[in-house]
């Protein structure tokens, strides 16, 4: 028997908070470990100061946590944000980080008021129109531009500036050129991110990875005395002089974390002067795409480790991210997002509510407050390091994997979007990759009337009989409105989804009917599916499908 039996589903509100305070403070402590180093890191990442990273996980834990619509999600920065809220800084700073992190500010605030715009329109299911390949891409694309950016950190090297593709070009160089001292505390951490999750003792593994990769950071930038600038020898190179192998390098505070030790001079504020600006507003609409389709499916995938299998309302969580970026931009906070980690480890945690997020923004305000020394102690190389493992598993061969394994077309259109990104930037990188997914559709021979249509009828008979008739192509541009219908349907009903007539179906609609057929039937109701004599694409469950000419015939 599980727990949601033994107990119930949670209360919410002050009636939770009185009854699960201890699980979830618990809970809030654990995420904010994790949340700290990252928080840090992904705001130097962005190009803002550290403290940015700080005052969004604050604002997350400590606002959002109080009006959004999910039950479990962690608020604040991710990794996800880093490229569009540093290309949002070069852009528009022209050279100047600060002014280009004063009109980013600016542009997080109206990106914010935009999601909240889409929550009350309650447009939120509009993350359903982009291709799962194409959203699995435009991650992939994500993590290998972190990881060019931030290998360069963790070797304490400084790549020549340039393009991407110059920055990948110059890894070699700064492998070969690292700076010893630094490199080494970022590779041990790197190395401790891979091998934590691995070790067999339970109780060394419910220590979170990114703290141990932290505190050991610290002690070694103690042991170089990073806090003092300083010249360093180690066997390296020859000197022609002496006839010894030595190598020269230069450390010092430079290589350390730099914060105020007075929290309010952490504040900055917005700078709108941009705001008729082309470059502003498409830094606004990338924040806002990017963020909402991020917070979004991540909502989804926490409902779905939810032990007690509670539903978030999407639309009001998506006002809460965008009220949490509003203010988070008015205080000198980066954009936030709900977080996949930070989250599913809340739940691994044991958290119950909301106050579990609440907690770990409060905790994080307390310790910048009180320990804000700490934090100045802390090595780039070390969050570098974290970063480079995030952006690892964002872009790891198992992800390619995946992908290929639906089919030869998904995994066509993941790479094409990865290109697209690599090669111009996020927005029009993912408008390549649903482009090409239309155009792949019309090359099956898809009606044009039904490319953007979805032709279906739902018919409630006798009893708890329900059957939804699907008639042409159910695709990721069209299926909305199916969509809808089916998750307005009652609980505890005998849905038959009958795709007899259907005569393509895209890899997108096959795995939400999937997870609509396991969440309905976690809620009591139950589902079957027929009409499965189509052709797929390759063996995978979730494979696109289309009736052959021979089929239709039949």
């Amino acid at each position: 028997m599980n727990d949601s039996t033994l107990q119930g589903v949670p209360e919410t509100g002050i009636a939770g908070l009185k009854k699960y305070w201890h699980q979830d403070l618990i809970s809030g402590f654990l995420v904010f470990l994790i949340a700290l180093p990252l928080s840090l890191g992904i705001a130097m990442a962005s190009g803002l100061p550290p403290m940015a990273g700080i005052l969004s996980a604050i604002v997350g834990g400590m606002f959002v946590s109080r009006i959004n619509g999910s039950f479990v999600t962690i608020a604040g920065p991710a990794a996800g944000l880093i490229v569009v809220i540093l290309d949002a800084v070069q852009t528009m700073g022209a050279g100047d980080p600060m002014a280009g992190y004063r009109y980013t500010l600016a542009a997080i605030v109206v990106a914010g008021i935009l999601q909240i715009v889409i929550g009350f329109l309650k447009l939120g299911s509009l993350s359903s129109f982009f291709p799962t390949s194409v959203v699995h891409g435009m991650l992939a694309a994500i993590g290998i531009i972190i990881i060019t950016k931030q290998i360069h950190v963790m070797l304490g090297a400084t790549p020549e500036p340039g393009s991407l593709f110059s920055s990948m070009a110059q890894v070699p160089h700064s492998i070969m050129n690292m700076n010893s001292e630094i490199a080494f505390i970022g590779i041990v951490g790197l190395l401790i991110m891979i091998l934590w999750s691995r070790l067999q003792q339970p109780l060394l593994k419910k220590i979170p990875a990114p703290i141990i990769v932290v505190l050991l950071g610290i002690g070694l930038g103690m042991y170089f005395d990073l806090n003092h600038t300083h010249i360093y020898h180690v066997p390296h190179q020859l000197d022609m002089l002496t006839g010894h192998l030595v190598h020269e390098g230069q450390v010092g505070p430079n290589y350390l974390v730099s914060i105020s030790d007075h929290f309010i001079s952490s504040f900055y504020f917005p700078d709108f002067s941009k705001i008729t600006e082309v470059e502003f507003w498409v830094a606004v609409i990338s924040i806002c795409l990017v963020g909402s389709l991020e917070s979004l499916l991540t909502t989804i995938a926490v409902d779905k480790l939810d032990p007690y299998k509670r539903r978030s309302n999407l639309d009001k969580d998506i006002i809460g991210i965008g009220a949490g970026n509003t203010l988070s931009g008015l205080i000198g906070g980066t954009a936030m997002i709900s977080e996949v980690v930070r989250s599913s480890a809340n739940i691994n945690n044991g958290a119950k509510t909301g106050w579990a997020n609440f907690f770990h923004g409060a905790i994080m305000l307390l310790f910048v407050v009180l320990f804000p020394g700490v934090i100045h102690s802390i090595p780039l190389s070390a969050l570098a390091a974290l970063l480079v493992f995030t952006g690892f598993k964002l872009a790891a061969p198992t992800e390619f994997s995946k992908v290929l394994k639906v089919g030869s077309e998904q995994f066509f259109m993941f790479i094409v979007t990865i290109i697209g990104v690599l090669a111009t930037d996020l927005l029009i990188g993912v408008a390549i990759g649903i482009v090409v997914k239309l155009l792949v559709h019309i090359l099956r021979g898809v009606w044009w009337s039904n490319l953007f249509k979805i032709y279906f009828t739902i018919k409630e008979e006798a009893g708890e009989q329900v059957t939804l008739k699907l008639n042409g192509s159910a695709l990721f541009a069209n299926f909305l409105p199916m969509k809808k219908a089916l998750d307005n349907l009652p609980k505890g009903k005998n849905i038959t989804l009958d795709l007899t007539n259907a005569y393509l179906i895209d890899h997108t609609v096959m795995e939400y009917m999937h997870d609509f057929i396991h969440d309905y039937e976690s809620h009591g109701g139950h589902c079957q599916q027929i009409g499965d004599a189509i052709h797929t694409f390759s063996d995978h469950d979730l494979a696109a499908r289309l009736m052959t000419a021979d089929d239709r015939k039949h």
